[in-house]
């Protein structure tokens, strides 16, 4: 088995991709996990809409830190293909060096356009968006698709097999279907079955929480590389470990923290805005640390940036694990993208 993949004329490092996370994939932590190993961190989900119209907040999505981010790629969803083509023009003309399509995001208000996992009940029209990116971008174009609309229309082989005719380059796959949205089990089999069937590199996502995860989902399903959500959340350094490195000591771990809050502030540009959303990085950082109970308490108060600043620089200088805690997670609530899309949109 080959230890890393191409998408196209790009020859990814290794097999370990970050999940695009709607609310979480931005550029400061994209930046992160590629410096610490990740093969690539592809953008959130980004609105082909709202590249059309060019809108501020949409154009967020698009910066991105040349240095660390190579290749650089941007993931758009929508329900129509010359839509998403022409969104899809502006990603390029932006850096994009790849286009990832979502079809698998499962929440209302992106199904009910068309977009996201409705894309699973129309493979012709899934084909169409493959095509339609690709002709118009000369950009290598991959996907990310879920199991089936539900059980009863478990398709992931069917689509599979119909980007792979269109031009995809790589079909990531999350085997649970849109009615199970944030609950049950992944299904590896199905990711086994998809590899099985296609010609093009077969990413395998869902319930890797571990570097033992990820080689168990490699030896089973016999995917070309393992996209990796909750696994990395507060954990950026997993992606060190799955290529031999050690975890972070208390050291890197209270830089790593203060960097990414530094970073966070710069990107938001807006102090309060960028506080309220880093409150849920600094929980999953403090996760598994001694006194991360009241030390997330406290923090979660906090509304000047210089006050939480200060707050994170004590705690995480000195604070070191809780070999107490084992065992269970508490982002157990979280789709397997690693974010409760419910909240992301709101």
């Amino acid at each position: 088995m080959a230890t890393t993949m191409r998408i196209g004329p790009h020859e990814l490092k290794n097999r370990w991709i970050l999940a695009p996370m709607a609310g979480i994939s931005e550029m400061p932590f994209r930046s992160l996990a590629f410096r610490l190993g990740a093969g690539l961190c592809p953008t959130e989900l980004v609105s082909a809409e709202g590249l059309m119209r060019a809108s501020n907040r949409t154009m967020r999505y698009l910066r991105f830190d040349p240095k660390w981010e190579r290749p650089f790629s941007v993931q758009v969803f929508g329900g129509k293909p010359e839509v998403l083509a022409e969104a899809s023009k502006v990603a390029r003309d932006h850096g994009a060096q790849i286009i990832d399509v979502n079809m698998g995001c499962p929440v209302p208000k992106v199904t009910k356009s068309g977009s996201g996992c409705a894309l699973m009940s129309d493979p012709d029209r899934a084909a169409a968006v493959i095509t339609q990116i690709a002709e118009a971008t000369g950009l290598p174009v991959t996907a990310k698709i879920r199991a089936g609309i539900d059980s009863r229309s478990i398709n992931c082989v069917e689509v599979g097999l119909a980007l792979q005719e269109a031009g995809c380059q790589a079909v990531a796959l999350h085997p649970r279907t849109r009615a199970q949205g944030y609950s049950g089990s992944a299904d590896w089999t199905l990711i086994k079955r998809l590899k099985d069937a296609l010609r093009i590199p077969v990413i395998g996502n869902g319930d890797v929480k571990s570097v033992a995860d990820a080689h168990r989902m490699l030896a089973e399903t016999g995917c070309d590389a393992v996209m990796i959500g909750r696994g990395a959340l507060g954990n950026p350094w997993l992606f060190r470990e799955l290529e031999g490195g050690k975890g972070p000591t208390t050291a890197e771990r209270h830089a790593l923290v203060m960097e990414h809050f530094e970073q966070h502030l710069a990107f938001c540009g807006d102090e309060r805005r960028a506080v309220h959303q880093f409150r849920k990085h600094l929980a999953w950082y403090a996760k598994g640390l001694v006194g991360s109970a009241s030390f997330r308490s406290d923090a979660m108060r906090m509304e000047p940036a210089k006050e939480l600043e200060a707050a994170l620089d004590a705690f995480f200088s000195t604070a070191v694990l809780d070999r107490r805690v084992t065992g269970s997670s508490e982002n157990d609530d979280l789709d397997d993208d690693g974010v409760d899309y419910r909240a992301a949109f709101g």
